[in-house]
């Protein structure tokens, strides 16, 4: 697979669309599956299985890497792993059904497991 583009903003996925509460991704990266799993696991703890939770990403892209001291050449290197690409305004995590202060200590949770900064946003606004 082709490393892609990872310039612009979030065209889709940039808005609450499913929950009351989400974690909206402010820098970009490539989230690994590993990242994702560690926050999702931090959310589904804080909230004790209280409210519903929707993951916006999926690690679609696939990417390869060369084992250390190979020289160039000899063919593509074996998949490695993976991710997500993120994008700014990508809304990463939803979740409904718990009252604000329980969201957000989800979210801030789930936003120390991450690579990137993050902000807290709601259906109605920031």
């Amino acid at each position: 697979m082709h490393r892609g583009s990872r310039k612009g903003t979030a065209r889709s996925g940039n808005t609450v669309a499913f929950g009351e509460y989400g974690l909206m991704a402010l820098e970009r990266c490539w989230m690994d599956t590993k990242q994702i799993e560690a926050a999702r696991v931090a959310i589904a703890r804080n909230m004790k299985r209280g409210g519903k939770m929707w993951i916006r990403i999926f690690p679609q892209k696939s990417f390869t890497k060369k084992p250390l001291e190979t020289r160039m050449g000899k063919g593509k290197a074996p998949l490695e792993s993976w991710v997500a690409v993120i994008r700014p305004a990508n809304i990463l995590f939803e979740v409904d059904g718990v009252t604000e202060v329980i969201a957000r200590e989800s979210l801030r949770l789930a936003a120390t497991k991450l690579p990137i900064k993050t902000r807290f946003v709601s259906r109605h606004g920031f």
